[in-house]
């Protein structure tokens, strides 16, 4: 990591340091914080979004395992089953119950 070193930046992140972190625009860290994806709590008078390291940390980890799972779905037999929707037998016809 190019910059001040993790134990340097303190426990809370800004979203523009979060957004660095991730190598995202800010307006996408505003956009996980608000959707909730990523854990954030609004501080001060004005209501700044910060994130804690340790959170931001644990978001990273949990990203990096969704992707090795998925992954290793796709790369199973199951990834390439397709299920025929409930419901799909034509009304009116024979094979309808």
């Amino acid at each position: 990591m190019t910059g001040p070193r993790q134990e340097s930046i303190g426990r809370f992140l800004t979203l523009a340091d979060t957004a660095a972190l991730l190598n995202i625009s800010a307006a996408q860290a505003y956009a996980l914080v608000r959707s909730g994806e990523l854990p954030a709590i609004k501080v001060g008078t004005h209501g700044q979004w910060r994130v804690e390291r340790t959170v931001l940390e644990s978001y990273i980890e949990a990203k990096y395992e969704e992707a090795r799972r998925m992954s290793l779905w796709n790369q199973s037999d199951l990834g390439s089953v397709i299920e025929a929707p409930f419901g799909s037998a034509r009304a009116g016809s024979e094979d309808s119950i």
